[in-house]
């Protein structure tokens, strides 16, 4: 389960974010998984809240906001966001496309004390 990585990783990011901004505590925590992340929303979560106590984290909300994968046609140029994975244009079922977002995470967003 690399989930315990990912949360380790996450953790010296927000502590490293919040030491240059003077902070002492992290209320809340605002991560972007993309579905082909690799990462498994449900398991982050409980990883993450095992892994914040005793840590400038403890006790901060944590929120996860979903990214579905979004594709351009490389053929017709339209952008789409795809309701399941089938790497194809909606609009002209080309299979010439470029992913360009969904495959990430990213830490968007803390809010400190």
């Amino acid at each position: 389960m690399h989930e315990y990585s990912v949360v380790q990783a996450l953790l010296e990011q927000i502590e490293s974010v919040a030491e240059q901004n003077h902070a002492s505590k992290v209320t809340k925590i605002i991560v972007k998984i993309g579905v082909m992340s690799g990462v498994e929303a449900h398991l982050l979560e409980v990883a993450f809240n095992t892994f914040k106590e005793k840590t400038i984290c403890d006790g901060a909300e944590f929120i996860m906001n979903i990214q579905p994968i979004k594709i351009q046609c490389n053929d017709c140029g339209v952008e789409s966001e795809l309701e399941k994975i089938h790497y194809c244009c909606p609009k002209c079922e080309s299979v010439d496309i470029k992913i360009i977002d969904g495959e990430d995470m990213f830490l968007m967003s803390l809010e400190m004390e």
